[in-house]
Parts: C-alpha cells; sequence; structure tokens
C-alpha cells in the first residue's frame, strides 16, 4: 500500500515520485505506456529522434536539482557556428542588424503582462522589428503567432534563450531517453513501486499527484474547465546523408518556424555519415497537416541544400497542446490550473501553475505537488 500514488511517468511525474519518496512516503508511480518518460523520450533505432523536450537550461533550476542528485546525463554544448536566418524571404548568416537597437533598449525592461509582446515591441521600434522579433520566439512557443502572446510571457524567455551569452543550452547525449533513465532508476532507488502498462481509469483515493497531459488529467478529475492555451506545430523529424556546410539551426523570422541538426552537438543519435534533423512550423489556425507541412518543405528548401534527395528516414507529426503552456496578455502562470485540487488531489505537468522554461514548469509542479501531497498524508502513516 502506498501513502501517494503518482499517475503518469513523464518529466512531472517521475520528479513528483522523486520528491515525494524523499520525504520518507511510500509511492506508487502509475504509467500508462509501457517505458516511463511521456513526452520526455527519444525513438529507438538507429536514430533517437526526441518526441518531445531536446535541451536542458544549465541556468534553469531543473538543471541544479538534477546535479544536486547525481542524476545529471552526459551533455553537449552546442556549435559556435553554423546559425541562419530566413527573414523576408531570403537566407542570412546574421540576424537583421536594424533590430539590435530595439534589443538594447529593451534588454533591462520588465515587459507588462497586460499587453501583447508585439504591440509593446512596436512602441519602442516600429512594425517590422516587431514582426521578427516576435516570430523568433516560435523556437520555444511552438504558436503560429508568437507575438500575440503576453509580453511578459515572451519577453524573459527571448532573453533567457537567444539573448544571453555563453548560451546555456546543453543537450542530453543519447536524447532525452537518457535523462529519463536516470530519474527512473533514482526512483527506484528510493523504493518508488513503478509500474508500466497502467492505464488508470478513475482516481484512487487520494493523497494522488495527476502528472499526465492536461486533457487526460481533466477526464480523470471530471473538471472541463481544467484547460489551458497552448501550440500546435508539426514536427518532421529527418535522417538526411551527410553533407559538408550543413547548418545547426536555422531561425525563421518570417513563419516562426525553425530547423535544428541534432547530430552537430550529439553525433551518436544517428549511423556514421547520416545527420539528424528536426525542423517543425506552427500551424496556423483552421490549417490541416499537408499545408503546414508544405511550407515547412519550403524552409527547408531555403535553408538545407539537397535534403530531398538525401533523406535516409523520415517521421511526421503533429504536436497539438503538447508543446507546453503559453499566456496570453493579462495572465501569468499563477492563472494556470492550479496544482493544489483540494480533497488530496494535485495536478503536475507542463501546462499548470508553476514558474519556468519548457520542461523546467513540469519538473517544478511535481516537486510542489509532491511537497503538498506528503503534507497530506495522515499522521502516522509512512
Amino acid at each position: 500500500m502506498a501513502d501517494i500514488t503518482v499517475i503518469g511517468g513523464g518529466i512531472a511525474g517521475l520528479s513528483a515520485a522523486i520528491t515525494a519518496a524523499e520525504r520518507g512516503a511510500g509511492v506508487a508511480l502509475l504509467e500508462a505506456h509501457e517505458e516511463t518518460g511521456g513526452r520526455a523520450r527519444s525513438t529507438d533505432g538507429p536514430y533517437r529522434a526526441n518526441l518531445g523536450p531536446h535541451v536542458l537550461y544549465k541556468d534553469g533550476p531543473l538543471w541544479a536539482w538534477l546535479d544536486e542528485r547525481g542524476l545529471l546525463p552526459a551533455c553537449a554544448r552546442p556549435p559556435f557556428s553554423g546559425m541562419r536566418v530566413r527573414w523576408e524571404g531570403e537566407l542570412r548568416r546574421t540576424p537583421p542588424l536594424a533590430a539590435v537597437p530595439t534589443v538594447l533598449r529593451l534588454r533591462g525592461r520588465d515587459a507588462p503582462v497586460d499587453r501583447s509582446f508585439r504591440e509593446w515591441v512596436a512602441d519602442h521600434s516600429d512594425e517590422k522589428t516587431a514582426a521578427m522579433l516576435s516570430a523568433a520566439a516560435g523556437v520555444y512557443t511552438f504558436h503560429h503567432d508568437p507575438g500575440s502572446l503576453s509580453a511578459a510571457f515572451v519577453w524573459p524567455r527571448t532573453v533567457r534563450t537567444l539573448l544571453s551569452p555563453p548560451p546555456t543550452v546543453r543537450y542530453p547525449i543519447g536524447g532525452w531517453s537518457a535523462l529519463v533513465a536516470t530519474m527512473e532508476s533514482r526512483a527506484r532507488e528510493l523504493g518508488v513501486h513503478v509500474r508500466t502498462g497502467a492505464r488508470v481509469t478513475e482516481l484512487p483515493d487520494g493523497p494522488v499527484v495527476v502528472a499526465t497531459e492536461l486533457h487526460e488529467a481533466a477526464r480523470l478529475l471530471g473538471d472541463p474547465s481544467v484547460t489551458w492555451t497552448s501550440g500546435r506545430t508539426l514536427c518532421l523529424d529527418l535522417g538526411l546523408r551527410t553533407r559538408r556546410g550543413d547548418p545547426f539551426i536555422v531561425f525563421d523570422l518570417d513563419e516562426a518556424g525553425w530547423v535544428e541538426r541534432f547530430t552537430a552537438p550529439d553525433p551518436t543519435l544517428a549511423p556514421d555519415g547520416e545527420e539528424l534533423f528536426q525542423a517543425q512550423m506552427p500551424m496556423r489556425p483552421d490549417e490541416d497537416a499537408d499545408a503546414a507541412a508544405a511550407r515547412l518543405e519550403r524552409l527547408l528548401d531555403a535553408s538545407v541544400e539537397g535534403w530531398r534527395d538525401r533523406v535516409t528516414w523520415r517521421r511526421r507529426q503533429v504536436m497539438d497542446g503538447r508543446s507546453g503552456a503559453l499566456d496570453l496578455p493579462g495572465t501569468t502562470w499563477r492563472d494556470r490550473p492550479a496544482v493544489d485540487r483540494g480533497d488530496g488531489v494535485f495536478l503536475a505537468g507542463d501546462m499548470v501553475a508553476a514558474p519556468g522554461l519548457l520542461s523546467e514548469v513540469a519538473w517544478a509542479s511535481g516537486v510542489e505537488a509532491a511537497t503538498l501531497a506528503t503534507a497530506a498524508v495522515p499522521a502516522g502513516v509512512g
């Protein structure tokens, strides 16, 4: 008999299970799939494409938490060359210099919660620069119109991910499954009972941490109000035969897409003589996958020479509501679905009320949910 049940074995669920076990609780972790990790996994076989997250941030709280516990996998730094930018239909090696004065003016400012990012930037520059900086945020928002989001959401993340040298991005060698493996191993060492292939159809007696995707959490809680804005994007993973001169990353300042060669920092992700790319294009409202794919392939045509004739492996997926929370003007992370649902039920995941960048939200909410859950364990139990 466990003191606490954790439903879902992704980053949020594993973080919650480890935290609760470290606090002395008996924990059962139930995962519907045959392996833990959720979206934080990589494909099997010679091409190790990530299903969701692909980087850690060395300046963030998740990195520090993993490091304190000896759970960090070996990581690679990004290369210092190979960046390209698509702007006004042309591929460039540097961002437009016209944006530099605006960036310098905004660098130390607190962006407002109640205004869109595009409007706020335009106040300090012009519509053209505002559109360009908005599109640059597509790399972490996975949204067709990042400029429509709250300035307080977009700007700090832009500064952290794109404007803070030296880069703090780190790539787990072997893909994110390497990180999941260290976290699952730690949970088992602490006595967590990990059960895979265990789909939950109704909530067990509490305390319970629901660390599933938000739509599944809403179903389990019987509460359709458990929802939040997220991105909708088409992802294309490609194995390509190596060609000298391929870019490392392409920022699409026209349509908020991007292209990244993951084998630039980590050659182990593809067979010798091949490269692993992932490209994504945010889908417009009412746009179907084929139309988004056509736009994405045009971006690849412009940035990766001869890619169509070099394909050795290909995988396409639509990520709908699976790329993290986005805050609209007038909202912050505190307005997202609350962690504490009452009656010993707690919510965790990358779409709930917790701070952080991308996967850091899942971690932070998992730690908070577990802390609250252990406090809710009846006296004398555990």
